[in-house]
């Protein structure tokens, strides 16, 4: 006999099917339907379009009482998620207050395409990517692309069609803090490097510079966590 979080799950995977949502694929790795895997691509005009991200989603019996735990295998390089767990810094997720039960898994995973795109830069979990992206948002774009966009194999390197695209996608390694910091240190401006050496506490007034910038070009400051209301 099926559980309440069964059936729930059942619906949440033949509703994200039925929508088919561009950049966006899950499905269940365990045979109690518990744990899942997802990947993501980021959004068309965006400097994530073309990169794709693992995740790994756990529920637990009490779907949809709780949300689930959800965590990045490949971890982006951005302000809202965490470097070293891959968890996003999304408020119904971090928070069982914030979990509305009309969410569904398909809500889960458009919030964590969108806010690729859409970081907030109060509190971040990430205060390198954060520090970086205030401070030169043209050297943040830069290290998003050395990190994730591999260029596609020329059409004569293999004579031997792909089988199933999707392993290609899952095949994507994690990416550590380290890695980051390897490779944007050795693309970044000696005065990109000047602002990593100064540690971020020492410079309280970047976020609000970052926000007064932004004020003025029409755009407002957002909630610490993407807010729970975008669906």
């Amino acid at each position: 006999m099926l559980s309440r979080a069964d059936y729930l799950l059942q619906r949440d995977f033949r509703e994200l099917k039925k929508n088919n949502y561009e950049g966006i694929t899950a499905f269940p790795i365990s045979e109690d339907m518990m744990e899942w895997e997802a990947d993501i691509e980021g959004l068309q005009n965006t400097i994530w379009h073309g990169s794709f991200f693992q995740l790994v989603i756990h529920f637990t019996p009490a779907y949809n009482f709780v949300p689930p735990v959800v965590k990045f295998k490949t971890i982006p390089f951005h302000p809202n998620v965490d470097p070293h767990t891959g968890q996003p810094c999304i408020d119904f997720l971090d928070n069982p207050h914030q979990w509305n039960r009309s969410y569904t898994l398909s809500s889960i995973l458009l919030t964590l395409q969108v806010m690729l795109s859409n970081p907030v830069l109060e509190n971040p979990v990430n205060v390198e990517a954060a520090h970086i992206l205030t401070k030169d948002e043209t050297l943040y774009r830069l290290i998003i692309l050395q990190l994730f966009h591999q260029p596609l194999p020329l059409k004569g390197d293999s004579s031997e069609p792909l089988e199933d695209p999707d392993k290609v996608i899952r095949s994507v390694k994690s990416i550590s803090f380290n890695d980051y910091y390897k490779t944007w240190s050795e693309i970044a401006t000696s005065k990109a490097m000047e602002y990593y050496r100064t540690p971020l506490l020492e410079d309280p007034n970047f976020v609000g510079e970052y926000y007064k910038r932004k004020k003025n070009e029409g755009k407002h400051p957002t909630e610490c966590h993407l807010n729970s209301n975008f669906f």
